[in-house]
């Protein structure tokens, strides 16, 4: 798969019997180059498929595949979203699931959202369902957390009992920051959190964010990453000059790490812990921000590979399509009831 942070592609390889029992075998990622990556973020946000960067998508998913020389009996292929407005009824998520299978040999399950939305749920978040049979089969104290951080961060959680799961986008993850040290220093991203370290939040700023509909609504709920632009701050900074970047920053920062403590209050018991995988469990300002309020650690402390995970859901989920098994449920996505899903390519 390929989040919308835009890093490159994820690859997994596991065992499962798409119930409980999910065992990771192997990972891979490999970057997009600039090339890629600007041609991928030119169509965000964009309601039209793009034959050009679909090419271009599944072609990096292949190559990446190839170069492992796995053999699998089943792929699930995320592919990248561009689009997401459930409550319009549309979700885009680039990826020829019949090219990567013709291909490679290999069946191939993908456009996994599109029946969920279909059906009247949010499309997102999927992985709750892999997250939950991971910590049944790990020793975790409940209730417990999942927490993504990626383009956006979303949330997994798990109560006293292990089937009682609630998952919802938390708001903002890696996207705004990324997009901000891009558009203003030319890089992918801000390593660790360093400039954000070196900011003041505007909290004026931050306190008009977070007055956003989104945050008061009850879950399950999506976001589109696109939801926020950093390209206008609203009403209160009219002159972008006017920011640092240091305070640009810190503010963004501040304001995924805001989200992500705010989601607490739709949970029913408080977890015990919170475990993060995904691409912002690398940034440490972010991590020593989120520790003054939650007692959070990285996957690893469960000995799960916090960088793998999401590949590794799609490839359970893929299986679970296989079985006709549900891929989301009402406290996951909002749909009515436990739904499969996810369109199947033969080789």
């Amino acid at each position: 798969m390929s989040g919308t942070s835009l890093d490159g592609v994820d690859a997994a390889l596991i065992e499962t019997d798409g119930y409980s029992f999910a065992r990771p075998v192997a990972f891979v990622t490999k970057p997009y180059d600039q090339a890629q990556r600007e041609a991928i973020r030119s169509v965000f946000g964009s309601r039209e498929r793009s034959a050009e960067i679909e090419a271009l998508v599944t072609q990096a998913h292949i190559d990446v595949l190839q170069e492992t020389g796995w053999e699998a009996d089943i792929i699930g292929f995320h592919g990248q979203t561009i689009f997401h407005a459930p409550e319009e009824g549309v979700t885009i998520q680039l990826g020829d699931g019949a090219a990567m299978a013709a291909a490679l040999g290999i069946p191939v399950v993908s456009d996994f959202r599109a029946a969920d939305v279909a059906a009247g749920g949010q499309g997102a978040p999927l992985a709750p369902l892999y997250h939950q049979a991971r910590v049944m089969s790990s020793d975790v104290n409940l209730p417990c957390a999942i927490l993504n951080i990626g383009g956006v961060g979303n949330v997994t959680y798990i109560g006293d009992a292990a089937d009682h799961i609630l998952a919802f986008d938390t708001g903002p993850g890696n996207a705004l920051m990324d997009d901000w040290a891009q558009q203003r220093l030319g890089l992918d991203f801000d390593e660790g959190g360093a400039l954000a370290a070196r900011g003041i939040v505007i909290e004026d700023m931050l306190s008009e964010w977070l007055g956003h509909d989104y945050f008061a609504a009850e879950p399950p709920k999506s976001l589109d990453r696109n939801e926020w632009d950093i390209a206008d701050f609203g009403h209160i900074a009219q002159d972008m000059s006017t920011i640092s970047d240091e305070d640009g920053a810190a503010t963004l920062l501040e304001f995924t790490a805001r989200s992500i403590l705010e989601s607490r209050r739709f949970m029913e018991e408080v977890p015990r812990s919170w475990y993060v995988c995904g691409g912002g469990r690398h940034n440490t300002a972010l991590m020593m921000r989120l520790k003054r309020d939650l007692n959070i650690e990285p996957v690893e402390a469960l000995a799960w590979n916090g960088d793998a995970t999401e590949a590794e859901c799609f490839a359970y989920l893929a299986v679970r399509s296989l079985l006709g098994l549900p891929l989301s449920l009402p406290s996951t996505t909002g749909v009515e009831g436990p739904l499969t899903g996810g369109v199947l390519s033969k080789a």
